[in-house]
């Protein structure tokens, strides 16, 4: 129920942001646009992670959704499970991170200045932070690929 607010109010911060946007749109310079749209970007990425967990969550501990051969139904609930939700939730974060550290290359120019909110160490660690976040999801993968063929192999034989 907490992460079904929490939805809502991204929802609230989207409309919020939108507004901002449409009002300023003919004194905003094409920078100030763009770091509006990454916000936007931002908001509906972390809200897709937010309804991939709250449903796949759902589909996966607490009772199937029932969705067979429905349109709405998302191509990845067919066969979700809790690794290949491990996995599409570390794709959603680096999509997240990267939208981050775009908006602070972009900001980059301002580096040094007094009033600057960024600095070579902060730009530097958001850098690691989001290798990290790569390279995670890569070992990720890597470990539920090697205990697929186990997992696959123990459901086989308990068929037979």
């Amino acid at each position: 129920m907490g992460l079904i607010v929490a939805q809502a109010v991204y929802v609230i911060l989207f409309l919020k942001e939108l507004w901002h946007l449409v009002g300023g749109a003919m004194k905003f310079t094409e920078q100030d646009i763009m770091l509006i749209v990454l916000g936007l970007i931002d908001v509906v990425m972390i809200s897709n992670l937010l309804i991939m967990v709250i449903v796949g969550g759902y589909e996966t501990f607490v009772s199937r959704l029932e969705l067979h051969r429905h349109p709405d139904q998302p191509e990845w609930l067919s066969h979700v499970n809790a690794s290949v939700l491990k996995i599409k939730l570390a794709m959603a974060i680096i999509g997240i991170s990267s939208i981050h550290l775009l908006r602070t290359f972009i900001y980059a120019g301002q580096l040094g200045k007094p009033d600057s909110p960024f600095t070579e160490t902060g730009v530097m660690w958001q850098a690691i932070i989001h290798t990290v976040f790569i390279l995670s999801a890569i070992g990720i993968a890597y470990v539920e690929r090697l205990s697929a063929p186990v997992y696959e192999g123990h459901a086989k034989k308990a068929a037979h």
